[in-house]
């Protein structure tokens, strides 16, 4: 995206890393501190996937917010949003399928990744008005 899509490429890979890096900082380093939740019972998961979850709290899923935060912040660059879309899904469906997650935990991850994105769009137009004027 950087390398490839020239002046809009490199502000759209810029405002994804920006929008994961403080997804991740909101759901590991805060929400993850703040909220100790189990993961989801082994016994519901017939498959050995689940033995290779972390032991993390469950609540929030720090991926879903990452995978999410990038997304929309990219989507700023419609082509690149719309590249990034079905990953970003995936990754949430696979967390909750692995048994690492909650789907409340997912949905709570993505909710974090929209406002990180929404908050990495509106810093950068304060920035540059605060720069401009």
């Amino acid at each position: 995206m950087a390398w490839l899509g020239g002046w809009r490429g490199r502000k759209a890979a810029a405002g994804g890393l920006a929008g994961l890096v403080v997804a991740q900082l909101i759901s590991n380093g805060l929400c993850k501190q703040l909220a100790d939740r189990p993961r989801p019972p082994k016994e519901w998961f017939p498959h050995d996937e689940v033995d290779d979850r972390p032991e993390s709290s469950s609540f929030p899923s720090g991926h879903t917010a990452a995978a999410v935060a990038f997304t929309a912040a990219v989507a700023t660059w419609p082509a690149a949003g719309a590249a990034c879309a079905v990953p970003a899904v995936t990754v949430a469906v696979e967390r909750v399928q692995s048994g690492a997650h909650y789907p409340s935990d997912v949905t709570t991850g993505a909710a974090i990744g929209l406002a990180s994105a929404w908050l990495i769009r509106r810093a950068r137009r304060l920035v540059l008005r605060h720069w401009t004027s």
